[in-house]
């Protein structure tokens, strides 16, 4: 099913939540068939996996090498894939030109959708329009929540950064904090940059903005020490990404800082910090959600015709706080990489 088959009014289109996806996917069991039957007939159906003809579906996100985060949010992927009769084809680059280059392969390969970040979006605005020339649906998420819709998109599963940023600010008042240090480890990627303003809108005390260089992760580490060095009234330093939270703490230790660190995102270790308390808190926008529904959305847009949102909106997938309260319960999960 191509994009000519979309309605044109999009405000019109129906509404359909992506958990219809659970009842389009069984393997057909009658309603007829009551009692011992249908429970026998149920076993030996491959329950909760499409029998639809095979897709395949590209998955092309600005992943940075060693950067955790995306491995959530391909077991997402990958557990839609599976149900769903699906081929995932994955690639990533933190370089916009080549994550478009990407793009390409997929389009040229004619596969039959694309899943893809937006980082840089005006760099995926030409590529994003040959796909859709090429009558090839392509959703969005994890970045690009501003321009989803500019782009052309039929969905986009992520989090408003700017509202995470907002509520992440707020948080930190509650904390005592009085002067931090906002890390961006990409420079030039929008949501990151809507992270760090965002904070800095509802934080009531100093915000600095600190670059580094997020693929070397010693020069991370030593750039963060060099500014809490110079710098001591820094109390809170603020990531934008578990493993940057991780190496920040290193960081304290060698300037003997007495600064806590608070991030965003989620993964194992990341949990783990935060039960000990060496991690404050952190933002959860759960990448294997983002994952998870940017392939199946896929799916039922061919199988079905659906898409979440009219077209008109995101569906949301975060932000949610994990802090000494309820840390113990997303734990069971982050210990299997879900979370």
């Amino acid at each position: 099913m191509d994009r000519s088959s979309r309605p044109r009014s999009r405000r019109t289109a129906p509404l359909v939540a992506v958990a219809a996806a659970a009842a389009l996917t069984l393997a057909g069991c009658s309603s007829s068939s009551g009692g011992k039957k249908a429970e026998e007939e149920a076993a030996n159906a491959s329950a909760g996996k499409a029998n639809t003809p095979r897709m395949t579906v590209a998955l092309v996100t600005h992943q940075a090498p060693g950067d955790t985060f995306w491995d959530t949010v391909r077991k997402g992927a990958e557990a839609a894939a599976a149900k769903d009769n699906i081929k995932l084809v994955y690639s990533a680059d933190p370089n916009a030109g080549n994550q478009a280059n990407y793009v390409q392969n997929a389009i040229d390969q004619k596969v039959d959708g694309i899943a893809v970040t937006l980082a840089k979006p005006d760099a995926m605005k030409g590529v994003i329009g040959k796909a859709e020339h090429a009558g090839i649906p392509v959703v969005g998420l994890n970045s690009g929540l501003s321009d989803w819709k500019k782009l052309g998109l039929l969905e986009f599963f992520g989090q408003d950064e700017s509202v995470a940023g907002e509520a992440f600010g707020k948080k930190l008042n509650t904390t005592g904090a009085k002067k931090i240090v906002c890390v961006i480890q990409e420079q030039g990627n929008v949501g990151l940059t809507q992270r760090c303003d965002g904070v800095k809108k509802t934080f009531t005390g100093t915000t600095e903005t600190l670059y580094v260089n997020g693929t070397d992760m010693p020069s991370v580490k030593s750039t963060i020490t060099a500014k809490l060095k110079q710098d001591k009234d820094v109390d809170t330093v603020v990531t934008l990404g578990a493993p940057f939270a991780l190496t920040a703490v290193q960081s304290l230790g060698d300037a003997g800082s007495k600064a806590k660190v608070a991030t965003f995102d989620l993964n194992k270790e990341l949990v783990k910090a935060v039960q000990s308390g060496t991690i404050e808190f952190a933002v959860d926008q759960q990448p294997y959600l983002q994952g998870y529904l940017a392939v199946d959305s896929l799916w039922l847009y061919k199988n079905n015709g659906n898409y979440s949102g009219g077209g008109e909106e995101p569906v949301l997938t975060g932000p949610a706080f994990v802090d000494k309260s309820n840390v113990d319960k997303v734990a069971e999960f982050a210990a299997k990489g879900t979370r």
